[in-house]
């Protein structure tokens, strides 16, 4: 019998506040509370299942695409277009041989839930959120709710994939910490292990040698770590193992837009199963990077009837349902950074995005997407101001994360970000709720 299982609504909320841990979960950062996980469909829950093999399958078809490309001249351009902006030092640790088949061992997408299912906005092999969907499927499950992947999949799932590992966190990551230092602290009390938090700053490189170590980092922040160099060093000459491993070009939000390149379908074809390849049509937006290459004049960019952005400028409102992101390597690439969304924009400032993007193109590539929409729907949630349960309509952003170990893929839990309709841009904010997810 769960401890909690027949609390009334509010109670409900004051339970989950209680058990908040003193920590906290991030810092700088606040969510409001509900008395109910979200529900999702059992269609869902199976497509979210299956989504897991479909988007491993996915990166190991990335990787191998940019290694041939770096040997293949009717590939060449792909590992020119991924290189772009990197250094020399970056590229060269992403193609050693020694680590060529390494991948990330959490892949987190963000997924839009839309009328007819979801769209990925985004692929995540940094995530953050890990310790507060661990705590808060904990949580609800005391209410007697069915977590999808269970009370303790987060914490199982992360032990799997990363069976000895000391996390180490920058200071761009550091409001991430108390949710990190949490879930350790309850896999230490669990494995009766010692894994460690640790930051570069406070920590001597050869205080890591001999270890395994989740790098809580991105590859674009390198130069701002402290002991950097050293620390890429040592892993050149297998003294630190990292992971994800140092590929920068495996962190590239272009992969999103090379998934509809037409010069590519046939790879997609050959590297990913039939049934892979339909999900993956069904969740991954249309794309097209931002390259200001002039096309051949019986040319145009495919899906949208136009010869070159310039043409672009000029639509209108209704055509205009798209949005750019900048793709990687660069400080405005995480987050709701560095996107801009078309038919919010007025003319002149949509106008500007396209130039920006096509200015930059040498040091930062953007991409460009088909915007979706998600559906509005009704969510209870504890409103501070009147101090009561009151219901929200709301868009809904989720965020299922797959734990990799050997050949499984683990569907470790599933985080909805809920947050009021009238916001356009679906992440972590102060009007937000966050909560695990149900099947309904």
């Amino acid at each position: 019998m769960p401890p909690y299982p027949l609390l009334s609504a509010e109670t409900r909320v004051q339970t989950v506040r209680g058990a908040l841990p003193s920590g906290g979960m991030f810092r700088n950062k606040e969510w409001l509370l509900s008395p109910e996980a979200f529900p999702l469909s059992k269609e869902l829950v199976t497509k979210l299942h299956l989504l897991g093999g479909a988007l491993r399958a996915f990166q190991i078809a990335c990787n191998e695409l940019y290694l041939q490309s770096t040997q293949n001249d009717t590939l060449g351009w792909v590992a020119r277009l991924l290189d772009q902006g990197k250094p020399a030092r970056m590229i060269e640790l992403g193609r050693l041989e020694r680590w060529r088949h390494d991948l990330p061992r959490v892949i987190r997408p963000d997924l839009i839930l839309t009328e007819t299912g979801v769209s990925i906005a985004e692929l995540d092999s940094l995530p953050g959120g890990m310790g507060l969907t661990a705590w808060l499927g904990g949580t609800y499950a005391d209410f007697g709710d069915e977590i999808i992947g269970g009370a303790k999949g987060m914490s199982e799932g992360f032990a799997k994939a990363f069976p000895k590992h000391d996390l180490l966190i920058s200071r761009e990551s550091s409001d991430y910490q108390p949710e990190m230092e949490w879930l350790i602290h309850q896999l230490n009390a669990v494995e009766g292990g010692e894994r460690r938090v640790l930051n570069p700053w406070s920590t001597a490189p050869q205080d890591l040698a001999g270890r395994s170590i989740y790098r809580f980092f991105e590859l674009w922040d390198v130069d701002n770590v402290e002991h950097g160099a050293e620390l890429l060093a040592m892993a050149e000459r297998g003294e630190i193992n990292f992971t994800p491993p140092l590929k920068p070009y495996m962190e590239e939000k272009l992969w999103l837009a090379l998934f509809w390149s037409p010069s590519l379908k046939s790879w997609w074809d050959r590297a990913l199963s039939e049934a892979h390849l339909s999900l993956l049509r069904e969740c991954i937006p249309y794309g097209w990077v931002l390259d200001p290459a002039r096309l051949p004049l019986f040319a145009e960019w495919p899906q949208l009837g136009i010869h070159s952005w310039e043409e672009m400028k000029r639509f209108g409102n209704k055509e205009r349902e798209l949005v750019i992101k900048i793709s990687g390597y660069s400080e405005t690439s995480w987050g709701s950074r560095g996107v801009k969304i078309g038919h919010d924009l007025p003319q002149p400032e949509w106008s500007a995005a396209i130039d920006e993007a096509l200015q930059r193109f040498p040091q930062n590539p953007h991409l460009m997407q088909r915007f979706h929409r998600g559906r509005i729907v009704a969510h209870p949630f504890f409103d501070e101001a009147k101090q009561a349960i009151a219901m929200m309509q709301a868009r809904v952003r989720l965020c299922p994360y797959y734990f990799l170990s050997g050949e499984e893929v683990h569907l470790g839990g599933v985080l909805a970000t809920v947050v009021p309709s009238d916001k356009k841009l679906l992440h972590g904010m102060r009007d937000a709720v966050m909560l695990p997810c149900v099947a309904a």
